[in-house]
């Protein structure tokens, strides 16, 4: 490795800036991208963005800190793209509120070929609501996303039939308990939003897709109905660890982005189910389904790809200047 005394500050900016612009495309809960960048001379600080414009409709804290999770393993990305060795310092002590870490670029390195792809993959990484092929997933592809998971410090487990009914029961309470929050869920989905949030028209399917885990139902009566005739291809797993904080969420979004990286590369969909783990109780229940071995961050479905599958258009960002600021 180089020093950064070595070479061009110049080169250290423009990297951190790109850093910043890959993580404004990580996936988001309610695609709110609650995060916000501080630029300095060598280093990037992350932060929760608390703005009154965010704060318009009440997030999940622990899946916001997990949304930054995943910006963070974003900028790391870009880092080793443009051949930047980057240290990591998360939850500083004795750091400003919503102050989640810090990125120092301290060194050159070689590009590998791997983060260039990485790299490629972030803009092409979607969430697929839409039916499934009937290709199976295959053992070492599950293997190769539970490996990325744990290169973040956190586990994915693979649910069985009986736990996967298990988790669509659990789901459906949960769409029950939400019944009362219909208007907060308008607030993020369908139309144009002005900050460049929210899942728009466009990235939400028009019918009803059957599933056996229901997800949000978008204000859509009948979307993502259940019907386990139609996913039976499709695997259920859940991001899992020993913690329930701050520190956990953030390595939990950095696992996912790790896992949807790699599934992409690997022609896999993912489909997370976010609601599952905002009502306590619902999560408590799910804890069960890990037989008490760690506390549930996030579920997902991954399927094959058909090969004339379309995917959504990107969903909506926020200006690279509304997130990021440069001091």
């Amino acid at each position: 490795m180089t020093s950064t005394l070595t070479f061009d500050t110049a080169a250290v900016t423009r990297a951190l800036t790109n850093a910043a612009t890959a993580a404004s495309h990580a996936p988001s809960i309610h695609n709110a991208q609650p995060w916000r960048w501080h630029a300095h001379d060598d280093h990037l600080d992350l932060s929760l963005d608390e703005s009154p414009a965010l704060a318009v409709v009440g997030l999940d804290r622990r899946l916001a800190i997990l949304s930054c999770g995943a910006a963070l393993h974003h900028a790391l990305v870009s880092l080793a793209a443009d051949g930047m060795h980057a240290t990591v310092t998360r939850l500083p002590r004795q750091a400003r509120s919503g102050h989640l870490a810090t990125i120092r670029v301290d060194a050159r390195i070689p590009v590998e070929p791997a983060a260039s792809r990485h790299l490629q993959t972030i803009a092409w990484r979607q969430t697929d609501r839409h039916a499934l092929s009937g290709t199976p997933v295959d053992a070492d592809t599950l293997r190769s996303m539970a490996a990325a998971a744990e290169s973040q410090q956190t586990l994915l487990h693979v649910l069985r039939p009986r736990q996967v009914l298990d988790l669509a029961s659990a789901s459906d309470h949960t769409r029950g308990d939400e019944s009362d929050d219909q208007a907060e869920l308008r607030e993020w989905t369908g139309g144009t939003r002005t900050l460049g949030t929210g899942n728009a028209d466009t990235v939400i399917p028009r019918g009803a897709s059957p599933t056996t885990v229901p997800g949000r139902p978008f204000g859509r009566p009948g979307d993502m109905a259940i019907a386990d005739s139609r996913d039976r291809t499709a695997v259920f797993a859940v991001l899992y660890g020993p913690g329930d904080g701050n520190l956990d969420w953030l390595r939990a979004g950095e696992a996912l982005s790790a896992v949807w990286l790699k599934a992409t590369e690997l022609g896999i969909s993912v489909l997370p189910f976010s609601s599952t783990t905002e009502v306590t109780a619902t999560r408590e229940t799910i804890r069960h389904l890990l037989s008490g071995l760690g506390h549930p961050y996030l579920f997902l479905r991954f399927a094959v790809l058909g090969p004339d599958t379309a995917g959504p258009p990107n969903t909506p960002r926020r200006p690279t200047g509304q997130t990021t600021e440069h001091r």
